[in-house]
């Protein structure tokens, strides 16, 4: 009984040590392995920026106006022509679709992963894994995943690379390790949803949110928010998806950020807010669930 604990207790810390940024720094001469690495002949992006951008803009700005009746302080605080634009948008929206008898009834909404299916042809979310002691897994539960389709992001605190972050690496396998050693904290449990809750409310702007939070809950805001449950390949399932690192844009539009779900350990307005996606390497169907590679290599 007890050597068969210890080896299941060394088996866990072998899936686990690639993860804890001590064992990392310390071994980071002895074990490639621990770093995402792209051989120079070679490139980090599958898809343009442009294309990840594209894809987010698109996805929040069906969000916000799926949330339009309960947008209104936020809208108090934009310019009228960002108001104006969003109007003309729900108008257009709702062109050809059947009066109610009730007129005065609220506008009804959808839950998100609804909006991601009507806005992307696809809607993922957490499931147990298909992979024997994996805990949890994020499967397509609906539609087809094109390829090179940003299907999931990577929530989580960004700490710099000579921000401290040993406490929160404690038992904790959720850190990802971008290319420039800038580190995404995960977790939504413990210590690391405490420091990404009080980031959050740093940052707020009165009604305005630089971030969300929701994916620290049950109930998510943004549907792509779950790309920290997305398990490794394994010998026998092959990665359908890769990490890609990407830089929000100074001009992306303050009403949408409600939906990024990172945010920066420290506050900076120089640095642009990390965010890391996943991109479908194939088209991925319905049931399947997404594999990702510790690190990225892509020809």
């Amino acid at each position: 009984m007890p050597g068969r604990l210890l080896r299941g207790l060394w088996q866990r810390w072998g899936r686990y040590k690639y993860r804890f940024v001590p064992w990392i720094a310390l071994n980071l001469s002895h074990n490639p392995r621990t770093l995402r690495y792209v051989p120079e002949e070679s490139k980090d992006k599958v898809i343009s920026d442009e294309d990840v951008l594209g894809t987010l803009l698109k996805v929040f700005q069906a969000l916000f106006l799926n949330d339009f009746n309960k947008q209104s302080e936020i809208l108090t605080m934009l310019p009228e022509s960002v108001k104006s634009k969003y109007q003309d948008l729900l108008a257009v929206e709702h062109q050809g679709v059947k009066l109610l008898e009730n007129r005065h009834q609220q506008q009804s909404t959808f839950k998100p992963e609804e909006i991601l299916y009507k806005t992307l042809g696809f809607s993922v979310a957490q499931a147990t894994s298909s992979l024997i002691s994996a805990g949890k897994g994020v499967f397509v539960t609906k539609g087809l995943v094109p390829k090179g389709a940003v299907v999931s992001m990577y929530p989580g605190t960004v700490y710099q690379k000579y921000e401290p972050i040993f406490f929160q690496s404690i038992g904790n396998p959720f850190i990802f390790r971008c290319l420039d050693g800038v580190l995404i904290d995960g977790n939504d449990k413990g210590i690391s949803k405490v420091v990404y809750r009080s980031c959050n409310g740093r940052d707020r702007l009165g009604p305005l949110k630089m971030s969300d939070s929701t994916w620290l809950t049950s109930e998510i805001h943004n549907p792509l928010a779950v790309g920290q449950y997305v398990n490794n390949c394994s010998n026998d399932r092959a990665a359908n998806v890769c990490y890609q690192e990407f830089d929000v844009p100074a001009v992306f539009p303050v009403e949408l950020k409600q939906y990024l779900p990172n945010i920066a350990y420290s506050y900076d307005k120089q640095s642009p807010l990390r965010c890391v996606v996943l991109v479908a390497l194939r088209d991925i169907s319905q049931g399947e669930e997404l594999f990702s590679n510790y690190y990225t290599i892509v020809s």
